[in-house]
């Protein structure tokens, strides 16, 4: 490759405002950015990968750590049962392509997994070996809705299998998506995966809480870094497609400022710490807080430069609500309550079709908003697509 001429006079002037690949931090933005790090140095700074969220108290204190998702007891369990559906829709989509090749020996191996969970799953499951406190008195629910998945799909994946053209978008939403509320299907699978999300939502939201109440941050001056990749490559990247972002702004009960929150996808994160290992957490705390420190004091010049023009504000979080004329929503409505079944249907659709989103967070922030009304006691929220269902007992 041939070299870009530059011109040393100019390029010299270009470094002396911002040189971010000078180790000595010598530039004139650079010492902006250092009065910015260090006015902030003491204030608490959480820091979410997309698994694990990290605290780094200030003043060079020690770090702690909290697994929240794929590390979290009954995830990925959960994510097997409301991962189903967008299963047996990836048959139908390549049935529709032609690729019997491929659709009817997945359908197979799916009918066989399905059968396995159905024998394995069961109260002392849940109430044992998995354990979530967030699910305590829940875990007989729990296990009746996933016999009742695992044999709704498996009724529905044999009969595919078995005759000829039924794999297709009208049957998997009439006989199992959606459905009519007869004796066959009393509960849509749509409601299941809300039922599933919901107590991941629950657990996580509760968990998360649980641990910020203890550490009586002052929120106020609490920094956040969301870094990394969240989930899909292109989800997670704005406060209102990013669960964390949402969770944490509902724990802190309105106390976090939206200004104090930055999403920082091309930042470094830390691995998950192995045992009491937190070197590579301490390690990142100062390279962390110094981008927030560059990113910080570069927009406290927009008001001394240019006063009078329109501010920047936040988009809001929520779209509008929903009525009988919606045809669109760019961002997730509201959640009224347990029985707003057209929100929540239509945030999982929005899941799928919006690659900003992601896709397990559909319900998440309602339950949060339940937790902090209801002192954060699992026992008094209402679970949607579990606890009003009437799931029969396995049979």
């Amino acid at each position: 490759m041939t070299a870009v001429y530059e011109n040393p006079e100019m390029v010299r002037l270009f470094r002396t405002y911002t040189n971010p690949q000078a180790p000595e931090r010598n530039s004139t933005g650079d010492h902006l950015s250092q009065v910015s790090y260090e006015r902030n140095y003491g204030c608490p700074l959480i820091v979410a990968t997309g698994v694990d969220v990290g605290l780094y108290p200030g003043n060079g204190a020690p770090p702690s750590v909290r697994a929240f998702r794929h590390n979290a007891s009954g995830f990925k369990e959960l994510a097997g049962i409301s991962h189903l559906g967008p299963a047996i829709a990836s048959l139908v989509r390549l049935n529709e392509l032609g690729r019997e090749d491929l659709w009817h020996s997945d359908a197979e191996r799916l009918l066989h997994d399905v059968e396995l969970v159905r024998a394995a799953n069961s109260v002392e499951l849940w109430s044992g070996a998995i354990g979530v406190t967030a699910f305590v008195g829940r875990e007989a629910r729990i296990a009746h809705m996933v016999d009742y998945a695992c044999e709704v799909s498996a009724r529905y994946l044999r009969r595919s299998l078995c005759e000829a053209g039924y794999l297709s978008a009208p049957s998997v939403r009439a006989d199992l998506l959606i459905g009519h509320g007869n004796a066959d299907l009393p509960v849509s699978f749509n409601r299941i995966m809300v039922g599933t999300f919901a107590l991941v939502g629950l657990d996580t939201s509760h968990r998360m809480i649980t641990w910020f109440d203890s550490l009586r941050l002052d929120w106020e001056n609490t920094l956040v870094m969301l870094v990394g990749r969240q989930g899909r490559p292109t989800s997670g990247i704005t406060k209102s497609t990013n669960s964390m972002a949402r969770i944490l702004q509902i724990a802190s009960r309105g106390r976090l400022p939206d200004e104090r929150l930055f999403i920082a996808p091309h930042a470094p994160k830390f691995t998950t710490p192995e045992g009491s290992d937190l070197s590579s957490v301490v390690a990142l705390e100062d390279p962390l807080r110094w981008m927030l420190a560059r990113v910080m004091s570069a927009i406290e010049l927009a008001p001394i430069m240019y006063e009078g023009y329109p501010r920047f504000q936040a988009p809001p979080v929520y779209g509008p609500d929903l009525d009988e004329h919606t045809t669109t929503v760019t961002e997730m409505p509201r959640i009224k309550s347990p029985d707003d079944w057209a929100a929540m249907i239509t945030r999982l659709r929005l899941a799928l079709e919006d690659p900003r989103q992601l896709l397990a967070s559909g319900v998440i922030d309602y339950l949060a908003e339940q937790l902090v009304r209801n002192n954060n006691d699992p026992a008094k929220v209402v679970v949607p697509g579990l606890d009003a269902e009437p799931y029969p007992g396995p049979g």
